[in-house]
């Protein structure tokens, strides 16, 4: 029988009630505008619109028992910037800014890893991606082992949303670009390390893809020569975005509007 004939099943378009119809209308936030002294300029943004990112603060990078420990890297560099992203990610969760941890979570099998990156990280012949830890605390920077877990350092907050990628580059071959633009995100502050590797690729992809990018300068590290840093931080003016410090931002952010009072309750 016929769809949308007498006794049949199916109904024809016209008989789909008005209600029924598909709304592409979407709400708009309202804008929080600041003004966050930067260089090579001060830059307006709006904090509706913004998220943090916070760039592999993890075991094998940071712990006295981790990676780059093994491989005999002297992390304190990377140690003396965890207060003040944890003060970063504390004051933009309470302004209502996302915030994204962003780390490397490479598949058991690296079955996603190219070739070019084993070889690299396994370097002078240490360990590299998914061998076992020499610390004997399961295998290195493999998603939800010990490795690649965030430091205890850090608060992580159930608002919050991880992100796992298994590229220097946070935006290739995983979900980091479609979350943020679902939430409307058009502006990145961006903390973590190494700002020299996984901050800057990120930055720059971040930068090709439209998004506006304000590098946190004194709450990104690395274990590079600071010729290195001082490179990236030039280029990020020069090029990719503006260089804000924490405190600024924080300044900018300020504290979130206080709740307003219950109703008072119905008189007799």
């Amino acid at each position: 029988m016929r769809a949308g004939a007498p006794g049949g099943r199916g109904r024809s378009m016209n008989q789909i009630r008005a209600d029924q119809r598909l709304s592409f209308v979407r709400p708009r936030k309202k804008q929080r505008i600041v003004s966050v002294a930067a260089a090579p300029q001060a830059v307006d943004i709006d904090l509706a619109t913004t998220a943090l990112l916070v760039v592999d603060m993890q075991n094998d990078f940071c712990h006295p028992n981790g990676w780059f420990a093994a491989k005999g890297i002297d992390a304190s560099p990377i140690a003396a910037v965890v207060p003040t992203i944890e003060r970063m990610t504390s004051a933009t969760r309470a302004a209502g800014i996302p915030v994204l941890w962003l780390n490397w979570g490479v598949r058991p099998d690296r079955a996603t890893l190219p070739h070019l990156t084993l070889a690299k990280g396994r370097a002078e012949g240490t360990p590299t991606y998914g061998d076992h830890s020499p610390s004997g605390r399961g295998r290195i920077l493999v998603r939800d082992d010990w490795g690649a877990a965030i430091i205890d350092d850090l608060t992580v907050d159930a608002s919050d949303i991880v992100v796992h990628k298994h590229r220097i580059s946070g935006f290739w071959d995983n979900e980091l670009d479609s979350m943020l633009r679902q939430r409307g995100i058009t502006t990145l502050l961006f903390d973590g390390i190494n700002i020299d590797r996984c901050v800057f690729s990120t930055l720059q992809d971040a930068n090709f893809l439209g998004y506006d990018c304000v590098l946190v300068e004194d709450a990104c590290a690395t274990v590079s020569p600071d010729f290195v840093r001082d490179a990236v931080i030039f280029l990020v003016r020069q090029l990719h975005g503006v260089v804000a410090k924490s405190d600024a931002l924080l300044s900018a952010i300020g504290k979130p509007d206080p709740a307003p009072p219950p109703p008072e309750p119905p008189g007799p």
